[in-house]
């Protein structure tokens, strides 16, 4: 038979790996009578875990959520997980960095050497997802418990562009869905004021209290947040597309092109030849994101993009220098942008 210590951690890992546990299976499962289980039952009892006895035909016990943040029992994988999605997120920027630091410091501390060496072995590097910035997780926890409450939320409100400093917007919004992206926190929300759909970051914003009365939760536009919150990072009024797209035909071989692509499509003309499709918030810069591969361009579609390449085309040739004795040349004319 194991000893008391490792007993009990055996009897805590099995009262939480599910809801309710018949105390003759606990019995069977520890090789202990059921005065001794009993007598385990209340040692944990005392270190702060919560378990009630589960009344029926077999009784039982059940491990429940108490008032406070007792010890906790993880395995080596999930131990090493926890430690792995704790470091990845201080430096992605989707928790707090600096309490996420703390609490993996906290886990390291405690974890077997074996299982240090797997965590230390995990060197990677996390890239800043965007140039957001991290929600105060008080504010994190209010909005989020508005959305799961369907209430409506009162916050002041700061616009991205305008300076922290230079005072706050009242907003009425019926909150709908709290995500991460780009390296900040966002609210998705209808806006009671404007009568349709905004999207708010958390870091700009701070809640008024009380919350408003409940809401019947609405879509939003495309059935999914997603998508929709995709399409307004890219200058799109609903769903996730792009709200320009256009193709062009490039002298450039497919294999040449395909690696600079990330996000638009490459077709295989000739051995030379490709037609790349992309989009862009603006037809001006779906033009000059074609004409950073520094290759000839044709077959422009469809008009409003050709007539992109026009634009910037006149504008270029008002930077290119002139003649001295060309009207407007000279060292001492100032260029124009046009």
């Amino acid at each position: 038979m194991v000893g008391m210590p490792s007993r009990m951690l055996k009897l805590l890992s099995l009262l939480q790996t599910r809801r309710d546990w018949p105390g003759q299976v606990l019995s069977e499962r520890l090789e202990i009578s059921d005065r001794t289980l009993r007598r385990d039952i209340d040692r944990l009892r005392e270190l702060g875990y919560r378990i009630t006895a589960v009344k029926g035909p077999d009784g039982g016990y059940r491990l429940d959520a108490g008032s406070e943040l007792p010890p906790l029992l993880f395995d080596d994988d999930q131990a090493v997980t926890l430690a792995i999605a704790l470091r990845a997120a201080a430096a992605s920027g989707a928790a707090d960095g600096e309490a996420a630091l703390w609490a993996l410091t906290t886990i390291r501390q405690v974890l077997p050497s074996r299982l240090r060496h797997r965590m230390d072995a995990m060197t990677f590097t996390t890239l800043p997802a965007g140039t957001g910035a991290v929600a105060d997780p008080a504010v994190l926890l209010a909005v989020s418990a508005a959305v799961r409450a369907s209430e409506v939320v009162r916050f002041d409100y700061v616009p991205v562009g305008r300076a922290p400093d230079s005072g706050p917007s009242p907003r009425r919004v019926e909150p709908h869905h709290v995500v991460f992206g780009n390296g900040s926190w966002y609210l998705v929300g209808w806006d009671l004021d404007v009568d349709d759909w905004r999207v708010y970051r958390l870091d700009r914003l701070t809640p008024r209290i009380p919350t408003g009365p409940r809401f019947r939760p609405r879509t939003v536009p495309g059935g999914e947040v997603r998508d929709f919150l995709s399409g307004r990072f890219r200058g799109s009024a609903g769903g996730s597309e792009w709200p320009c797209t256009g193709s062009v035909v490039l002298r450039l071989p497919a294999r040449e092109v395909i690696p600079f692509v990330p996000d638009g499509m490459v077709e295989e003309l000739g051995p030379d030849r490709c037609r790349l499709t992309a989009g862009s918030w603006s037809w001006v810069a779906l033009a000059a994101s074609f004409g950073r591969f520094d290759a000839p361009v044709s077959e422009v579609a469809p008009r409003e993009l050709a007539d992109a390449f026009d634009l910037l085309s006149r504008r270029f040739a008002d930077l290119a220098p002139r003649p001295p004795d060309s009207p407007g040349g000279g060292l001492d004319e100032e260029v124009s942008g046009g």
